[in-house]
Formats: C-alpha cells, structure tokens, sequence
C-alpha cells in the first residue's frame, strides 16, 4: 500500500511540472509598433501568427532602425484578434502585452510569445497626415505687398 502512495505522489509531481511547463510562462511584457501581418495557422490547432514592427531608434547618421517581433494568439481570444485586425486595417499603433512560454509547442503556436491582451493606442488620428488635420491659413496680404505687383 505503501508503494502505491508513493507512486501516486511521485505521479502528481511529474505532472504538475508537466502541467506548469505547457501552460505557464516565465516572463511577460509589453511591446508597441504597427502590426505588418496577422494570419489564421496550423493544420490541427489553429493559432494566430503575426508580426510587429516596432519603431526605430535614430543613429547619428540619421537613418532609421526598426526591428520585427513574431507573437502568437489564441484562437479563442476573440477580443484580442478584433483589436489587431482593427489595427491592420487603420494603420493604428497598439501596444501588446505578452507572455513567454518555456517551450513552443504545436497548441500554443509558432513563438513563444504569446500575446494575451491588445491596446490601441492613437484611434483619434488614423490615416490622416498630419497637414491635413489642420489647413494652414496664409497671411493676408499687406499694403507692400499688394504695392509690389503693380
């Protein structure tokens, strides 16, 4: 009896760690940038695969420097994939929170971020440049200078 004891506790042991190694992280974040792609992947456990380009810092020679981060999103966050969608489809910066998992594995996705919440950072300005946000009003016209052109 007493063998069978051990066994059951050595049994729970290995797969709570088992269990925290799938389905924990070790860390966790916040990146921001403008999602480039968003896609729907896997053959038998479908994820969501996209990529951030995240704003570049400028050298001294003046040229700009951006990087690319690779996440993943579940399948079931529904909220999260409206976010990056509507983000996509505006040209919206957004900030993603993240988590990083111990390992990739086929259900979690392809990285091992794993992004668990999106926010939308400028929804007031869009698309629109900033020029044509505010028309530029021109001078009026002084007495020199309606003098000039006669």
């Amino acid at each position: 009896m007493r063998k069978w004891v051990i066994f059951a506790i050595f049994l729970a042991i290995v797969f709570g760690i088992l269990y925290y190694l799938t389905f924990g992280y070790y860390s966790e974040g916040k990146r921001g940038g403008f999602i480039t792609k968003l896609s729907n992947k896997g053959y038998l456990f479908k994820t969501y695969e996209g990529e951030l380009r995240m704003g570049g810092l400028y050298e001294g020679d003046g040229t700009m420097n951006s990087s690319e981060w690779i996440f993943s999103v579940s399948a079931k966050n529904k909220d999260a994939i409206a976010k990056l969608e509507d983000a996509i489809a505006n040209g919206h910066r957004v900030s993603l929170t993240y988590e990083e998992k111990f390992f990739t594995l086929p259900w979690n996705g392809d990285t091992k971020y794993f992004v668990t919440n999106v926010e939308v950072l400028d929804t007031g300005r869009g698309n629109v440049p900033p020029a044509a946000e505010t028309p530029r009003q021109l001078p009026a016209p002084t007495e020199l200078d309606t003098n000039a052109t006669l």
